[in-house]
């Protein structure tokens, strides 16, 4: 095995529960509360998958140490052009940028069409305070 792989710390950060898979989405976002990740949800409905975004905060200096996540999801499917498409129901973040007190986020939605969500970083972060983490 190469060594370039190798980590001293290799820790599940969260799981969710039976039926859903979970994703990385943008890369992490430093804020004064922590690390901001931003990761993707996968639930099967009827047969067909559901992607949603969702976030979680971990701690600057210890990463690996889960300090909350989000239990509502942040962004989901209510356009048309969210839920119809070459891959249906799907959204994806794909790139971000904090501007201010803004987190933009560029996604995909559906395999044909490229997005734009704006959300109050404050706001992400107070809802994962909010919510109690397991």
């Amino acid at each position: 095995m190469s060594k370039v792989f190798e980590c001293p710390v290799r820790r599940c950060l969260f799981t969710c529960s039976p039926g859903v898979r979970v994703g990385a989405g943008l890369p992490p976002i430093e804020t004064e509360k922590g690390w901001l990740l931003i990761c993707h949800g996968v639930k099967e409905l009827a047969g067909d998958p559901i992607y949603r975004q969702g976030a979680a905060l971990v701690d600057l200096e210890e990463p690996y140490r889960l300090i909350g996540r989000a239990r509502r999801w942040l962004l989901g499917q209510k356009t048309r052009y969210e839920r119809f498409g070459d891959a249906a129901n799907v959204i994806f973040a794909c790139g971000g940028i904090v501007r201010g007190d803004e987190l933009w986020v560029y996604y995909g939605a559906a395999d044909s069409s490229i997005c734009l969500a704006k959300a109050r970083l404050s706001g992400i972060l107070d809802m994962i305070e909010e919510e109690p983490t397991d």
